[in-house]
């Protein structure tokens, strides 16, 4: 599906609702680090014209950089979902990482009982706030639905390398460029 300005800047501000939703895990660990709000201002500023892609970009990089940072899973998968809505400015295909990572701060979050219904309450709230037009977008048929744990663990720096299986390959070098 070809995008056009609107759908485009549609999925940034959807992505951008679904990092705000777990920024708070993120906050509550680091609150006197601003990079993945700032991340998501920089997605909704671009939307409204008033900064570059390249700013958006910007701010996207830092926000990874404060889930590199970051050692907790909900904290760092916040970060990272807030990375990826605003490097939605630049690939819209950044959407749905934005929203598998919201999905794993939440499930992260939730006590380990409760960690499937808290996957099943995120992915029903993003479903709902997805234009219909833009679900095979948003959620292409080649990134698992189920993906509970994206790479984020690995690609802050364990040493190993990030399990990459699940993108598509024109995805994969912006986590390969994050984990060296």
């Amino acid at each position: 599906m070809k995008l056009d300005q609107s759908d485009h800047q549609a999925l940034v501000l959807w992505a951008t609702d679904c990092a705000e939703r777990v920024l708070p895990y993120f906050e509550e660990k680091f609150p006197k680090d601003d990079r993945p709000k700032q991340a998501i201002a920089a997605g909704r500023a671009w939307v409204r014209g008033e900064i570059t892609m390249s700013e958006a970009r910007a701010a996207a990089f830092a926000a990874h950089a404060a889930a590199r940072d970051a050692d907790q899973p909900a904290a760092r998968a916040a970060a990272r979902s807030a990375g990826h809505a605003a490097a939605t400015a630049h690939v819209p295909a950044h959407a749905t990482h934005a929203a598998t990572y919201a999905v794993s701060a939440a499930s992260y979050a939730a006590a380990s009982a409760n960690a499937a219904a808290a996957t099943t309450r995120e992915r029903d709230w993003q479903y709902r706030h997805l234009p219909q037009r833009l679900q095979t977008v948003a959620f292409p048929a080649s990134v698992p639905m189920s993906a509970a744990s994206p790479p984020e663990d690995n690609a802050a720096g364990a040493g190993e390398s990030a399990d990459l299986g699940h993108l598509p390959q024109r995805q994969l070098c912006h986590f390969k460029r994050e984990a060296k």
